[in-house]
């Protein structure tokens, strides 16, 4: 009698860590932040479902299916449910605006509106994937440079605290007046280990503040005009922003999405104060009979071959064409750019290591090259 009440006890407290999850999976979903990557995937492999026929609440069911994401295979369960119950496909992700994306909605509708909702899908799914891949390469492209930075701040931090010390002790044995580059070192050194809690604060005091300066509309402005203006890497952000700018608008508007609603969903899409700023001017001027490229002329965010190519977009009626075609080149010009910085940027590390590594080297065996000078004094 033990055993069936110890199996029937153990098999209530499963019974109540399942549910418990299951409600914490229940809570997560309705605030998950879906990864763009993965939303790529899902698009493309809905475009695909419905092209072969099938209808929206099956096409669901079956992602739901193979979905390994516990969390987003919720998020689809409840669309798919709320689908099934009349609603439509565009209410029901509205739901969840933190999985799918304005863009995402906003294409649905229009997909919804003019009966080609497979169509449009295939459309947001290249979008997608064309943004995740170019996210990617100048993700890789800043790994590198930022590994070996780090490496190189570790490696000092090592030196100073750890090595110079020792070189110190044997120093003060000579009782003679060292080198001024050796001496600038034992006094870092003999900062850091006294100081080292005060640098980390400091240094997290300014992380904190400029993330919350950057949180305000003037720090948020001020952080892009940065970027955009940096020496090295604020020419491919400039180049990236034109491309999204591009691409977005392009997918819109031949999706049918009406050009005031195309200017507002590129403007929240963009991530940047210059395009937010551009898309609200060109939404005024359009709404009072004007053209997009009479905006971007007057705007030096935007370069002349831009300005060139939508204004004979405009003339041609074919705008949406136009921009896809500036899409393609500044994507093209991203490659290029991030080759170059690639093949840039690995001397500049090896010789920055070089000097850093190598000065701390010469000064602290600088004293022993002058030996016969520092004994005899």
């Amino acid at each position: 009698m033990a055993k069936p009440a110890a199996a029937k006890a153990k098999s209530s407290v499963l019974a109540a860590q399942n549910l418990a999850k299951q409600k914490a999976l229940e809570k997560k979903a309705k605030t998950y932040k879906l990864d763009l990557g993965e939303l790529a995937i899902f698009t493309s492999q809905l475009a695909s479902l419905l092209q072969a026929g099938l209808p929206l609440v099956s096409c669901l069911e079956a992602l739901q299916d193979q979905t390994e994401d516990p969390v987003f295979r919720i998020v689809i369960r409840d669309v798919r449910n709320d689908i099934a119950t009349g609603t439509s496909f565009s209410q029901a992700v509205k739901k969840f605006p933190r999985s799918f994306n304005t863009l995402f909605i906003s294409m649905v509708e229009a997909g919804e509106a003019s009966g080609g909702l497979a169509e449009i899908l295939g459309k947001v799914a290249d979008y997608f994937e064309s943004t995740v891949k170019l996210t990617k390469k100048v993700k890789s492209a800043m790994t590198y440079p930022i590994a070996v930075i780090g490496l190189a701040v570790g490696l000092v931090n090592v030196l100073l605290i750890f090595v110079i010390p020792v070189f110190a002790e044997m120093f003060d044995d000579f009782g003679a007046k060292l080198p001024a580059p050796t001496q600038m070192l034992i006094d870092l050194s003999n900062f850091l280990q006294s100081w080292w809690w005060a640098i980390g604060l400091l240094c997290y005091g300014i992380f904190m503040f400029l993330k919350r300066y950057v949180s305000t509309p003037v720090g948020r402005r001020h952080k892009d005009e940065l970027l955009v203006k940096a020496p090295i890497f604020g020419n491919l952000i400039h180049k990236i922003a034109l491309s999204r700018f591009c691409r977005t608008y392009a997918t819109l508007m031949r999706s049918g999405v009406p050009i005031l609603r195309t200017l507002e969903i590129v403007a929240s899409a963009s991530g940047m104060v210059q395009v937010e700023d551009a898309c609200a001017e060109i939404s005024r001027h359009v709404s009072q009979g004007g053209q997009v490229s009479d905006v971007m002329a007057a705007n030096k965010f935007f370069p002349p071959m831009m300005k060139h190519m939508v204004k004979a977009g405009e003339s041609t009626g074919n705008v949406d064409g136009m921009m896809n075609k500036v899409a393609d080149f500044y994507d093209t010009e991203c490659d290029a750019t991030v080759a170059a910085l690639t093949s840039l940027i690995e001397p500049m590390l090896i010789v920055f290591l070089g000097v850093v590594v190598g000065g701390i080297v010469m000064a602290m065996f600088l004293p022993i090259f002058e030996m016969g000078s520092v004994v005899g004094s």
